[in-house]
This record gives C-alpha cells, structure tokens and sequence, in this order.
C-alpha cells in the first residue's frame, strides 16, 4: 500500500487496454484515491464502469480543446480533497492526414494541435496541479521512443512527443523546489487504441518483440506497476527523467 491516503488524477482512459487504466489499477491497488476523467458523452459509458471498478468518487468529462474543462476538474479536486498527490497524463492526438503524412507535409493547423493536446496540455495540468500539491507531488506523462529516433510512420508525432519530454524537463527544473517530481513514461509499443492509428502498426509490433532483449512487449499492467512506483515517496529522488518499459527494445541499435 505505498500509495495509501494519497489522492491521484489519471487523464486518457479510453476502455479496459488503455495505458490509463493499466496504471490507474495499479495506482488503486497501491492504495490511492483517483479521480477519472473521460474525454466526452460518447467516451463515457466506456469508461465510468471502469471509474467505478477502481472506486473513484470523482468522476468527470475533460476535453482539453473545450475551454473550462481542465479548470472544472482541479476544482473539483480541490472542492472534495483539497490536495493532490499525482497526476497522469495519457492522451495524444493528431490529425489522420497529418499523421499518415511525412512530416515534411504536415499542415501548420494539424502540427499546432497535435502540440497542443498531446503537449501543452500536460503543462497546463501542471500549472494547476501545483497549488494542489502543497507537500510536493509527482507528475506523469506518456512518450514513445519515437521521440528520439525515427520510428517508420509514426511521422508527425516523432517531433510532439520530444517536445513533451523536452517540457518534462524544464517542468522538474521548475517545480522541484517545491517537492514536485516530474517523470515521461516510455512503453514500447502497446496495442491500444491510439495506437491504431499508426500505419502498419501491427509490424512495428512484432519487430519490436523481436529485437527487443526479453523478447517480449511490456503490458499495460507493467507500465502501472512504475507508475505507481514513481508517484510513492520511495521515488522522492528522482525527477525529470524518462523511465523506459520496454523489455529494453530502445537499448538496441
């Protein structure tokens, strides 16, 4: 129970094979209090049974293109708790001409928004998360290797998410001296249903299995058994930093 009378925000949960609930589980087996947010009307009756699965009280609709939202849910947060111990954020999002595209193509419209949901949004929550987070805290975000090295199709989203790994950086710069750690999750690939949208994605698949170390992919449960290490008090020194579940596929050359 590292994580008891801790209270934890998870943002991106989409259904049971989202990386989301793959933590959130963890989170909640460790002891946390969670409050779950889900992207709209359609994404709800997909995602309030697993809210409810995992006991979270609070419960609401966070689109972070829809102005007010994000505010609307740290409100709440602090109406019913008054403090906040962690936060996840795993959404991302790029246009489909976009990101089935070469960078290169890319429109200006397409990569601002791909930015700024996949990115700045992360920012944002932290910005409200750290009056919340009166005796420090950690923030998460999800990255992919191909943030660092050119992963064939998944094009447009290669520059955001070293952006975003880049912002936890100078966000753990920021905020460290307030006891609030900042951390980039890295799975290798997962079949979820973000990922569905990268072309040909079933072969990245097996090529990363097959050269990962370990032969194997990490599980979602893999990544939430980190998670929830990293938002304990056992993780207290480490910060800025992109933690690596992938059974060592970004080791090999």
């Amino acid at each position: 129970m590292i994580l008891a009378n801790k209270k934890g925000l998870v943002v991106g949960i989409a259904n049971d094979n989202s990386i989301a609930y793959g933590c959130a589980r963890k989170f909640r087996e460790a002891g946390a209090d969670l409050a779950i947010t889900y992207l709209n009307a359609k994404a709800e009756p997909h995602v309030r049974p697993l809210a409810e699965s995992l006991d979270s009280k609070i419960v609401l609709p966070c689109d972070v293109r829809e102005e007010g939202q994000l505010e609307a849910v740290f409100a709440r947060i602090e109406q019913e708790w008054g403090k906040l111990d962690f936060v996840l954020h795993s959404i991302a999002f790029a246009p489909r001409e976009d990101l089935h595209g070469r960078l290169v193509d890319c429109s200006a419209q397409g990569f601002a928004l791909a930015m700024d949901i996949s990115c700045h949004s992360f920012i944002r929550m932290a910005r409200l998360a750290e009056p919340l987070m009166k005796d420090g805290g950690c923030l998460q975000t999800v990255t992919f290797f191909g943030s660092d090295r050119v992963v064939e199709h998944y094009n447009m989203m290669g520059p955001v998410k070293a952006a975003l790994e880049c912002s936890v950086r100078y966000l753990a710069a920021d905020l460290g001296v307030k006891g609030i750690r900042v951390h980039a999750l890295s799975p290798g690939p997962l079949k979820t249903r973000a990922a569905s949208g990268i072309g040909r994605f079933d072969e990245l698949l097996d090529r990363a299995r097959e050269r990962a170390p370990e032969r194997m992919l990490a599980t979602i449960e893999d990544v939430g058994h980190v998670a929830a290490f990293l938002a304990s008090d056992g993780a207290r020194s480490l910060t800025g930093n992109v933690e690596y579940i992938d059974a060592g596929y970004h080791i090999m050359g």
